[in-house]
């Protein structure tokens, strides 16, 4: 009995002590080789670096996604802004082509320029308003090729120049393109010019025979009877 009492005494003893409160624990007891040596330094800055390049692996790859993810969420916050602004975007458009459209029509009957003055002002601030939404105002020059992605043709103008052809003529409503796609949001509305040769008419063509030279070889040959 007093043997039992003696080794569990003996064994409390030689336990660890628990660290008190406010003190750092002591680090743990290095593990040994099956032969009883401790590992190499070298070792053991191997597999420190081996630990550091799998971290930075994680890292690096957990980066990736969320850069990826965030992307895609605000290219579908993109999409989302322009289809919910379409309509208000489409809105805009056709009161700017209204109001320059009025404008001119004022200064043409001769009415007071103010009248004229204020709806070019209106124009201007739709025009504004499209600016923030994204869009981009362009036009075409006179004799511009036709372009099937950036012009609309509205009517045609007969021409007797075969250069002018399939021109433009003139610029009816400028169009409009997406700044961050580049799209062409709404093309630019032009009359085009149309080659069409000039008409000959009666008179010309037998003025046009009487004149023409006659073959004398013809002219003498009798006509059979």
């Amino acid at each position: 009995m007093l043997c039992e009492q003696k080794e569990t005494f003996m064994a409390i003893d030689e336990a660890p002590a628990a660290p008190a409160e406010g003190e750092t624990p002591s680090p743990p007891v290095e593990p040994t080789r099956p032969g009883g040596s401790r590992p190499e330094p070298a070792e053991r800055l191997s597999a420190i670096e081996g630990a550091i390049a799998e971290f930075n692996r994680r890292s690096a790859h957990r980066e990736a996604v969320i850069d990826r993810l965030h992307e895609e969420n605000q290219r579908l916050r993109g999409g989302l802004y322009r289809a919910l602004l379409e309509p208000v975007i489409a809105d805009l458009i056709r009161m700017y082509d209204a109001l320059l459209r009025e404008a001119d029509r004022l200064t043409a009957e001769n009415t007071d320029p103010a009248y004229g003055r204020l709806l070019e002002s209106f124009a201007d601030d739709a025009l504004l308003t499209l600016d923030r939404c994204g869009l981009e105002e362009f036009t075409a020059r006179h004799g511009e090729p036709f372009d099937p992605g950036r012009h609309t043709a509205v009517s045609v103008v007969p021409v007797d120049d075969e250069a002018l052809d399939n021109t433009v003529a003139e610029v009816i409503a400028v169009g409009f393109l997406d700044r961050e796609s580049g799209r062409v949001r709404r093309p630019v509305r032009a009359r085009f010019h149309q080659f069409r040769p000039a008409a000959v008419s009666a008179e010309d063509h037998e003025a046009a025979r009487s004149t023409a030279p006659v073959d004398a070889d013809a002219a003498a040959t009798p006509e059979a009877p």
